[in-house]
């Protein structure tokens, strides 16, 4: 076993992974852990009525963000890993796509929430959220680091997004803000976010110039016409992560739904789990694919094997002490989220699986 992890140690390739990996669970695990405590902090300030608002709004805009995402994400990287020196033109028209579709958001938006009973105040809210999603089209820069596994200024540009909005949300909640105030954070985190891989991708490239970054037609029609079967796909998974929500909001009250968003909190925290596996492992998947079929399906079928005994090992301990950990950390207000938290926690499984496949889908095509 000592010989082994020697060898390991010793193997370019492997350390060259494990620490892209070991960069993005070091991000994720201390968004976790701040995110989990300020978000708390958020739901026990809030209060169930408000914050299920707030949560009802979050999940109204989340049913339609897939489509400034295009489907795109995986299909660049796979372009950048397959042939770097196309990156401009690639990260250029991605980027201009997803301005597209962020903009097609708003639109749709706009003529969504007039099939809706919101009132004013809750469409204020659902614009103000949605407006973040257009400097998430700088997210394309996170394609090339993920490329060439330098998720290390990734994580970066997001520790300083999560310590900046953390601060910001806790000033808020002691200074007694309103509702509407944590929602212009979530657009103020966005912005942060961007400045930060807008500067990072800048330091880490002497030759880039921001006239290289051009909308190519070819390359645009090329990628959605991969895409599109994703953009499918995510429209479908948000749906299914986010109408829940919105039901309950229609069909119970926002106390119901700030219940509910609780315990979903805490189920969803986990989830950070496999993407980061997934998108630090890919290019090593394509790169396998290249080379060797044999090698190829071994790799994907060990990331299969990790991806459910670690959701299953997730899920076993949070069954049994779902009631304790939500009255602790949320206290009795939110005495009901306890037994949606036993049951939900269980579509992790389900979850860890469908990211591993889904990196299959998209090195096939």
């Amino acid at each position: 076993m000592i010989a082994k992890l020697k060898s390991l140690k010793n193997h370019q390739g492997f350390m060259k992974y494990f620490k892209n990996t070991s960069w993005l669970f070091g991000e994720k695990i201390l968004r976790m852990i701040v995110g989990l405590f300020v978000g708390i902090w958020v739901a026990r300030y809030l209060g169930p009525e408000q914050f299920g608002l707030f949560s009802y709004a979050q999940s109204f805009v989340g049913l339609f963000t897939a489509i400034a995402t295009l489907g795109l994400d995986g299909i660049v990287i796979r372009e950048l890993v397959k042939d770097a020196s196309r990156r401009d033109e690639l990260i250029g028209t991605a980027f201009w796509l997803k301005v597209m579709g962020a903009f097609g958001v708003l639109i749709i938006l706009a003529i969504a929430v007039n099939f809706t009973s919101n009132d004013t105040f809750t469409n204020s809210l659902v614009f103000i959220i949605a407006s973040a999603t257009i400097f998430q089209s700088f997210n394309v820069i996170d394609f090339y680091f993920q490329s060439k596994v330098l998720s290390r200024f990734v994580v970066f540009a997001n520790i300083i997004s999560l310590l900046i909005s953390s601060i910001v949300k806790i000033a808020l909640i002691l200074n007694d803000a309103p509702l509407i105030a944590f929602a212009y954070v979530i657009v103020f985190d966005s912005f942060v976010l961007a400045c930060g891989f807008i500067y990072f991708y800048i330091k880490n490239n002497s030759t880039f110039k921001i006239q290289h970054l051009k909308f190519k037609r070819e390359i645009a029609v090329s990628l959605l016409k991969d895409s599109w079967p994703l953009i499918l796909s995510s429209i479908v998974v948000s749906v299914y992560m986010r109408i829940d929500q919105v039901m309950i909001k229609e069909l119970l009250d926002n106390e119901a739904v700030g219940q509910y968003a609780a315990a979903v909190r805490l189920s969803e925290v986990w989830y950070f789990i496999p993407m980061v596996i997934a998108s630090s492992l890919f290019p090593s998947i394509v790169n396998a694919k290249k080379h060797s079929k044999e090698l190829y399906f071994r790799r994907l079928q060990k990331l299969y094997d990790l991806m459910v005994w670690m959701a299953i090992a997730i899920a076993v301990p949070m069954t049994f002490l779902s009631d304790w950990i939500v009255e602790f950390l949320y206290g009795e207000q939110y005495n009901q989220a306890g037994s949606v938290l036993m049951l939900h926690i269980w579509a992790g499984v389900f979850v860890f699986i469908g990211v591993a496949f889904s990196q299959y889908l998209v090195a096939e095509n």
